[in-house]
């Protein structure tokens, strides 16, 4: 796995502290989460502290600039995705300088516990892409049970369960193969539609006449600024931060063989609901290690994902490279870099999500969402 986008932001770090050591200065960073909140009627951007407290960022930045004559004034956005278009510009030191004023605050009136308030998405992405079989686990386990279903008349397993196939080569224009990498596949990217988004304590729908409802518990990744054709040794610097994306998946399919029989991602990746993410976004300086993540999913309190983003078959800024290969993409919108092993459809004997279940998909350090599982209306 390629690391070495990491080592850049993480140099720059320690010598803003060396910096700070060497003139006394003291470097005091507070850590903070972003997200989209209600309260009744009123919508507004939100600055979390310890999990636990939601400050209203207008509200908040009006009493600072009231208390601090000199600041410069900053208008506020109703949107986070303008907060992540002119956060290294505008939003970075006073949205830090917030977070360290409030950190001991225990009440205000731009405070409020976050049980109080109806979690909003964070953000509504213009462009979602999620990847397909990043995790060899997850793409091992498909093909084992597509052998299976085959049974021992079937074709040889090739990575999908068909003939052998010949080694992956460069895609010009889209995905240069470093020389001598050995990984079996290209990055493999599929697009969700913004429709499917709900937040993160919202319920998920099962379809009318769909019982083949899988879960898929994903790190997923914010990017910070447009990005088109951007290396992969650039990659890190139009990242803003990370959050969550519970991939809900129909695997029943169409019930036809059009296409050749293939997945019809549409159906597969697209109802309503089927797209949960937040609850938070954590911008990258809070997040020193995005390659080593433990993420996991339970069902009603069972364990039934559980593994770290350092599983990657395609490492976060490798995928964000070859997205912005094929589209522009802007401030805000998410890539959800796959899943790991553990879903239904490696199962020889699957237990598809129903309604009355509860599902719960965890990224440490990021957040945790929890949905009831409910039937169409």
């Amino acid at each position: 796995m390629n690391h070495k986008p990491f080592v850049a932001p993480l140099m720059a770090l320690i010598a803003a502290m060396v910096g700070a050591a060497a003139t006394g200065a003291e470097l005091k960073v507070t850590p903070f989460k972003l997200g989209t909140f209600q309260v009744q009627s009123r919508s507004f951007v939100g600055l979390v502290l310890r999990d636990t407290v939601v400050i209203d960022i207008a509200a908040a930045n009006a009493q600072y600039e009231r208390a601090h004559p000199s600041a410069a004034k900053l208008r506020v956005p109703a949107d986070l995705k303008d907060i992540i278009a002119r956060y290294d510009s505008e939003f970075a030191p006073r949205l830090r300088a917030l977070a360290a004023e409030n950190e001991s605050t225990q009440s205000a009136a731009y405070i409020r516990r976050i049980d109080g308030v109806k979690v909003l998405p964070p953000v509504r992405p213009a462009i979602i892409l999620n990847a397909g079989a990043n995790y060899p686990e997850h793409a091992a386990g498909i093909v084992q049970e597509n052998a299976r279903v085959a049974g021992p008349g079937g074709p040889p397993a090739g990575a999908a369960g068909g003939p052998a196939r010949a080694a992956s080569q460069s895609a010009p224009g889209i995905w240069e193969r470093p020389s001598g990498d050995m990984r079996p596949d290209n990055p493999y990217l599929f697009l969700k539609s913004p429709t499917t988004v709900v937040g993160a304590n919202d319920d998920v729908v099962i379809p009318r006449g769909r019982e083949q409802i899988d879960w898929e518990c994903e790190f997923a990744v914010v990017v910070g600024k447009p990005a088109k054709n951007v290396s992969v040794a650039s990659a890190a610097d139009y990242i803003f931060g990370y959050s969550i994306e519970f991939d809900v998946s129909d695997r029943a399919g169409r019930g036809d063989r059009k296409m050749g029989g293939g997945p019809d991602w549409l159906i597969q990746k697209n109802h309503d609901s089927f797209g949960p993410i937040g609850p938070f976004i954590v911008p990258k300086e809070f997040v020193p290690q995005p390659m080593n993540v433990r993420h996991y999913f339970l069902l009603n309190g069972e364990i039934k994902q559980d593994s770290n983003t350092g599983r990657m078959e395609y490492n976060l800024w490798e995928m964000l490279s070859y997205a912005s290969n094929v589209m522009t993409l802007s401030p805000g919108d998410m890539l959800s870099l796959g899943s790991p092993a553990g879903t239904n459809i490696e199962r020889a004997n699957p237990r598809w999500m129903k309604a009355g279940d509860v599902g719960t998909c965890i990224v440490e350090g990021i957040g945790e969402q929890k949905h009831n599982i409910v039937a169409q209306k």
